[in-house]
């Protein structure tokens, strides 16, 4: 029965079938070539669209991971600048009495530094006499100051920081205006 079959089918294959343009027609044909064309390229472009759609997510994911802690990052900052003001506060002449509660404070603020340098944060801490840049600094007030140039910094208020390749918040420092 199987041999049949074959014998069957190798007696169509060996018998000589009209052109398909024949059949159908010129006109018909070329129909169908225009038709298979558009679906060419109906195809070609969901594919395009299907691989831009997978980047697109791609991408997302990497952001979502990258910069999805950014509010807890942005709310951590305060307790960073609390601490270093408790630091500062501390008068040099009771430093001596208060020695275990000072390194408790430096500890803590050691610890919160590593764990922020960890996720990817990092402080942006401007130096006094550098130049002013609206890309990393906010400038909170002016003032004409003798012996430096306009928009110098003058005073760093608070630092600021970088979420991996993002401004988290900017630095915000005083700048001289010029001396009048």
């Amino acid at each position: 029965m199987a041999q049949e079959n074959h014998a069957a089918q190798d007696a169509d294959e060996n018998m000589d079938l009209p052109d398909l343009e024949e059949i159908i027609g010129d006109t018909d044909f070329e129909l169908l070539r225009t038709e298979r064309d558009e679906y060419r390229d109906k195809f070609m472009r969901a594919l395009a669209d299907a691989e831009n759609s997978r980047k697109r997510a791609e991408r997302d994911r990497r952001e979502a991971e990258q910069y999805g802690s950014t509010r807890l990052a942005r709310d951590l900052l305060p307790v960073y600048d609390n601490l270093n003001r408790a630091l500062a506060a501390i008068p040099e002449e009771s430093r001596l009495a208060s020695a275990a509660l000072i390194e408790g404070v430096e500890l803590t603020l050691r610890e919160l530094t590593n764990v922020m340098q960890k996720h990817g944060m990092k402080p942006i801490t401007p130096a006094v006499g550098e130049v002013f840049d609206p890309q990393a600094h906010e400038a909170m007030f002016e003032a004409p100051v003798p012996g430096t140039k306009a928009g110098q910094i003058i005073q760093v208020m608070t630092e600021g920081f970088m979420l991996h390749d993002r401004l988290l918040r900017p630095a915000q420092v005083g700048v001289s205006s010029t001396p009048g």
